[in-house]
């Protein structure tokens, strides 16, 4: 009986905290911001995002500001068509809400989440630079899209053994593929740092950036490896599942089964995309904002 009664005290503890956490936070939204979607953004549980980011050694930022733009918005004419998310230090946020379900996000709240993130890991290195792999891959642990589909993306995807260099490179390209390679290798990255050496291990190596530790070094003071040396961990750990199917069922066999798990895969997140689109097409109907009156 005591059990049961102190498990509901923690369950409230935890819902006042979560309802702190959302009091806490100041939601401020761009004028052009359709009230449909501001409306979503509003209805995201900040207490469970709050949650994730100090799981992670992270805090949620006290003010956040919304931009939510149309694709022909004057403000993205210059950003790339496949760029769902920016995140502007010290506290704003831009979502090109348009191009939300198109790989690899799969929700508003998805990239709320992953471009709040990004502010909170600068907000804990100080607002010194971070590489771009290291916020990306951080940020699609918060946001939950390294999921089996990204898995079987990658493996896919990867060649030879790819340094840190080469995803900054990757990043840096004008091609939207090698952008995406490129985000699932830094997911892939940052979850075998998080495993191995704790979720909290990306946000304390920004600690030491933010002390003015260079982040080679302070990469290796947390690690004791050099960024490299944990990109060529993270790939074995790839190739040797890919070895260990390939002796079970031969090496042509893996590769089929991997190719046909990916279309598979591929073609249930299409659906469930394309069920999320249907009723926010619904919602925008019912509230009276469709996609030609948020222009």
């Amino acid at each position: 009986m005591w059990s049961r009664r102190a498990a509901i005290v923690l369950t409230v503890l935890a819902s006042l905290l979560a309802s702190a956490a959302r009091a806490d936070t100041v939601l401020v939204f761009d004028s052009a911001s359709p009230p449909a979607l501001v409306s979503k953004i509003r209805g995201i549980d900040l207490g469970r995002l709050d949650a994730d980011l100090e799981d992670r050694g992270l805090e949620l930022p006290s003010r956040i500001d919304v931009a939510l733009l149309a694709n022909d918005d004057e403000r993205g004419r210059d950003v790339p068509p496949w760029v769902v998310g920016l995140a502007l230090e010290p506290a704003q946020i831009v979502i090109f809400h348009e191009r939300v379900l198109a790989y690899p996000y799969d929700s508003l709240e998805a990239v709320f989440r992953h471009e709040v993130t990004h502010l909170a890991l600068t907000a804990r290195a100080g607002g010194r630079t971070l590489p771009r792999w290291l916020h990306e891959g951080v940020a699609m642990s918060v946001d939950r899209r390294w999921d089996t589909a990204g898995r079987l993306r990658l493996l896919l995807e990867m060649t030879g053994n790819p340094a840190t260099a080469d995803l900054t490179r990757l990043f840096a390209s004008a091609s939207q593929p090698a952008t995406a390679q490129a985000y699932g290798l830094s997911a892939a990255l940052v979850a075998d740092i998080e495993r191995r050496f704790g979720r909290t291990a990306p946000a304390r190596i920004a600690s030491r950036v933010a002390s003015g530790v260079p982040f080679p070094l302070a990469f290796e003071q947390e690690t004791h490896q050099t960024p490299d040396d944990a990109a060529a961990g993270a790939w074995r750990g790839y190739r040797r599942w890919t070895m260990w199917m390939s002796a079970l069922t031969g090496e042509g066999a893996i590769w089929g089964v991997i190719v046909i798990l990916a279309i598979v895969a591929a073609v249930v997140q299409a659906r469930r995309r394309a069920r999320r689109r249907a009723r926010w097409d619904e919602a925008e109907s019912t509230d009276g904002y469709g996609p030609s009156e948020w222009r």
